[in-house]
């Protein structure tokens, strides 16, 4: 196996970690979001936590490039503003409690994070108060503290724009462009923590290129009259990869 494939163990884990990178790419470019929710707990199976944090955000750093101009036409940037502020301020103690953990308890807090996730998703909750300036900065933190802890950004951003009344074209940009801005906002905290681990950086900057290809091809597909279908294959594709990450298949 080639040195930069190591970090992942085995060619299995690469595999998975392949297939993992790819449907979140589709799912992400179709939806602006739920990349994190799909890579993250394939990724804590075969990496240590901080690993498996870097892993996600280099293997998603390239795959909304595409994306992205149409993103800032149809978006707020303003309120992405007020987010990526909130993650400024949360960011770094999250990352400094995920340094605490075991690679064991953390694979059971990931997946038990995105089954949790996910049942409130399923079941329809939203927030129903007003959408104001400090609401979105508060949002943001809960998602920075959320990137460094678990690297999962999104969720309480996307339940904040769930209850708002802003066409699903704007939300998914504002998603789009907010978690590429937390990507790019990560890896100086990582560097500056001492805790960048290079070869895991790289290998998900290669298995960041079907990432791409799976981004084109999701915003492709964007359709909102599509939604009810396409949002059961992401729940299923969401629950089979936190039930993978389990800690049990270890070993």
């Amino acid at each position: 196996m080639p040195d930069w494939l190591l970090p992942a163990g085995s060619p299995e884990g690469v595999i998975w970690l392949v297939v993992a990178v790819f449907v979140a790419g589709i799912v992400r470019g179709f939806s602006g979001f739920g990349s994190a929710m799909i890579i993250m707990p394939v990724a804590a199976s075969v990496l240590s936590p901080v690993e498996a944090v870097i892993f996600l955000t280099a293997a998603e750093i390239l795959g909304p490039v595409p994306n992205l101009r149409p993103s800032m036409r149809d978006g707020t940037p303003r309120d992405v503003g007020r987010l990526i502020l909130g993650a400024l301020i949360c960011l770094p103690v999250g990352l400094w409690l995920l340094t605490q953990l075991d690679p064991l308890v953390f694979g059971w807090i990931i997946s038990g994070i995105v089954l949790a996730l996910l049942v409130l998703v399923i079941s329809g909750w939203r927030y129903t108060g007003a959408l104001s300036a400090r609401l979105t900065v508060g949002a943001g933190g809960i998602g920075g503290f959320m990137t460094g802890f678990a690297g999962i950004p999104g969720p309480p951003v996307i339940m904040l724009y769930m209850a708002s009344t802003l066409p699903v074209a704007t939300i998914r940009a504002n998603l789009m462009l907010y978690l590429f801005a937390v990507d790019l906002v990560l890896f100086p905290v990582l560097w500056l923590s001492g805790l960048m681990v290079w070869p895991v950086f790289a290998l998900g900057l290669m298995l960041g290129v079907p990432n791409l290809i799976a981004n084109v091809i999701g915003a492709r597909l964007f359709n909102p009259k599509a939604a009810r279908l396409f949002r059961f294959v992401a729940y299923l594709v969401i629950f089979s990869s936190a039930i993978l990450g389990l800690p049990i298949w270890k070993g």
